[in-house]
């Protein structure tokens, strides 16, 4: 069970605990949350902003992909919820600060989908190096059209990746095995895998890569990452990809420049606006244009990657939920515990200033709580605690506990 303080007092049994999943998410992770006895709806597509508002009142754990957006407005009319999952790698479209602020634990996978977006980055290139997206359209057309003009290996050739993390970094390794000569360029010191060459800045990048590809985050410092300016910058007749974010590029300056015939070639897997469903229109600059690859977001959406991200996400949603756990928490302090039957558990969010700890134990001598063992750990403005005692607290151990001004969130697990 479950208890909650200073919101309602009332434990929560499994059975009772909800859970809302949009967007399609896979049915490993669905499947995994119900097999612990939890309630759980499962909806095909994203909500609005307004959707979700009505949606998500009596909801304590939610699981959302890419398209749904976590707001203060809806973190404002879910005074349940104890967790979010974001069963991807980006986490943009969370308002983490206000979830924090809320002792809203965040967990997403970062891991998960990577070989699948790799793949198909090494898809697209090869794809576009060799216009198959061209000549499969003439075929189509009943044009016969059997030239080697424009055709190229991709042996030989440079890769220039921009954007050096769990992707980037294989994307780097697999294109050295197949023959292309790296580079990369990204604002945090990375460590250099195989002969990749780290490029100091975006421009030394842009000019010796034959392929751009981008492998950003969502930060607000890389809306506008790519525009017409580094594009001019690009060799003549480079190829250019992202399946990283839609806001990082421009896609107008994009159009102007395949349309000139200075990028020879485009594989675009983001956009700036992203249908919320399944058959809704698509609009972009970009339509229409030969040799350019558009795929609806689906660089990790394999059926592998997607099982795993199912039952990934969803194991660190039930352990937060069911122990406290916080690993690999996107925006929580870190504390791995296992579970453990013979004793109890309070969990503790409360903001980090000092004597906070000393405050608790002060507060469960005086009402003579025995403490088996206690972990703690900070996290910028945030501080966590887990107490394991041997007998379940009352009532007024958890009101004294709740009524302390640091606190944010208190539970009683059992």
């Amino acid at each position: 069970m479950t208890q909650l303080a200073p919101f309602p007092t009332a434990p929560i049994s499994d059975s009772d605990l909800k859970i809302l999943l949009l967007e399609n998410i896979h049915a490993e992770g669905a499947d995994f949350l119900r097999s612990k006895g939890y309630q759980v709806e499962a909806l095909h597509g994203a909500l609005a902003e307004d959707e979700l508002i009505e949606k998500i009142k009596g909801v304590h754990v939610l699981g959302i992909r890419s398209t749904t957006y976590i707001t203060e407005k809806v973190l404002a009319a879910a005074p349940d919820l104890l967790a979010v999952g974001a069963f991807c790698i980006g986490t943009n479209q969370i308002d983490l600060a206000a979830t924090t602020k809320r002792g809203i634990a965040v967990f997403n996978a970062p891991f998960s989908n990577t070989r699948s977006v790799v793949e198909l980055a090494i898809a697209e290139i090869i794809s576009l190096a060799r216009r198959l997206a061209e000549k499969n359209a003439d075929m189509h057309a009943g044009i016969w059209n059997k030239s080697a003009a424009g055709s190229h290996e991709i042996r030989g050739r440079s890769i220039g990746i921009v954007g050096y993390g769990n992707i980037g970094s294989q994307l780097s390794v697999i294109a050295e095995a197949l023959g292309l000569k790296v580079y990369f360029f990204d604002t945090d010191d990375k460590l250099a895998l195989g002969n990749a060459t780290r490029c100091s800045t975006l421009e030394a990048l842009l000019t010796v890569s034959d392929v751009v590809t981008l492998h950003v985050d969502g930060r607000p410092g890389n809306a506008g990452l790519f525009g017409d300016n580094e594009l001019k910058l690009m060799k003549p007749r480079s190829l250019f990809l992202n399946l990283s974010r839609g806001i990082a590029v421009d896609t107008v300056a994009l159009r102007k420049h395949i349309e000139s015939g200075h990028i020879a070639g485009a594989a675009i897997d983001v956009f700036p606006i992203e249908p919320k469903r399944q058959g809704e229109p698509f609009e972009s600059d970009l339509r229409g244009l030969p040799n350019v690859i558009l795929t609806p977001h689906v660089g990790g959406s394999t059926e592998e990657a997607q099982e795993d991200i199912g039952r990934f996400v969803a194991s660190k949603l039930h352990n937060y939920v069911a122990n406290g756990g916080t690993s690999l928490s996107v925006n929580m302090p870190e504390l791995s515990l296992p579970a453990d039957s013979t004793r109890h558990r309070l969990v503790h969010v409360h903001r980090n200033a000092p004597g906070v700890l000393a405050t608790i134990n002060g507060i469960l001598g005086e009402h003579e709580v025995n403490i088996d063992a206690q972990f703690l750990s900070t996290r910028g403005e945030i501080g966590y605690v887990i107490t394991d005692i041997t007998v379940p607290v009352g009532v007024d151990v958890l009101k004294a506990l709740a009524n302390l001004p640091e606190t944010v969130r208190l539970r009683q697990l059992s």
